[in-house]
């Protein structure tokens, strides 16, 4: 959990693939389906999609002690 909460806590953003869908523990193909239907928040810079890690937290139900919820 150390690892995931010094990941969150030093980035803004996290790609959306490796990053994002391992952490919510999806394969890459629907970790990219569930980014174009809306249900992870992407931001597009250029041709990449990055997730932001306050909207990750909160799917991941981690507060801002870094325990979940």
């Amino acid at each position: 959990m150390s690892d995931l909460k010094k990941t969150l806590g030093e980035n803004a953003v996290l790609p959306l693939w490796p990053e994002t869908g391992t952490l919510l523990g999806l394969k890459r193909g629907t970790t990219y389906r569930a980014a174009a239907s809306g249900e992870i928040k992407t931001i597009g810079i250029g041709r990449l999609k990055r997730v932001p890690t306050e909207w990750l937290k909160r799917k991941l139900g981690i507060t801002e002690s870094g325990t979940a919820a």
